[in-house]
């Protein structure tokens, strides 16, 4: 069971600060849940890659791919391994780097009003049972701290970033993850 302290860290998860954040806009609170998917090298999963690059550790000799990317600065709030396990970047109160440009009903910038979750996973790889239990822990969480997001406010990157951004992917069940959000 996860809770959330008040500095806006979750109760449960490992924490591993990212340098890679700021601040929110003075007028922006949470009204936005941004489900990702995350995999390295593409279509991999462990070794701890993610980690590093949500850290500004990731060594680019440790897979051709990572010289493409291991100049990006990005992060997200949270991330979900395959087991489910829960890895906190950025406190909850922090504005993550994680959607870039982005759209959602007409308001710009998502990073300012939303908390950005990763799956670790792929556009067309089935999510594991324990990341769908996780991710609804976590969206019921949320939605019970801030007044001002709901189950219709959670969405995919590329809803917020439509031709730029294909995640969570077709493999990514909307239906069960509403349903479970509704169980809890």
């Amino acid at each position: 069971m996860f809770q959330l302290s008040d500095n806006g860290l979750v109760i449960g998860a490992k924490y591993l600060e990212s340098p890679n954040y700021g601040d929110r806009p003075l007028d922006a609170g949470v009204s936005l849940l941004v489900v990702h998917n995350i995999s390295l090298p593409p279509g991999q999963y462990g070794g701890g890659h993610i980690e590093r690059l949500f850290l500004n550790q990731l060594d680019p000799l440790a897979d051709p791919y990572f010289e493409t990317i291991n100049h990006l600065k990005v992060s997200a709030h949270l991330l979900i391994d395959r087991q489910g396990r829960v890895t906190q970047f950025v406190p909850l109160n922090k504005r993550a780097w994680h959607a870039g440009t982005s759209c959602f009903n007409g308001e710009d910038d998502c990073n300012n009003y939303s908390v950005g979750i990763e799956l670790e996973g792929c556009d067309d790889d089935p999510y594991s049972d324990a990341q769908y239990l996780a991710l609804a822990e976590i969206s019921c969480l949320l939605i019970s701290e801030y007044s001002t997001l709901n189950p219709d406010r959670i969405c995919g990157h590329s809803e917020i970033a439509p031709g730029r951004k294909t995640d969570p992917g077709e493999a990514f069940d909307w239906d069960r993850l509403r349903s479970l959000i509704d169980d809890v």
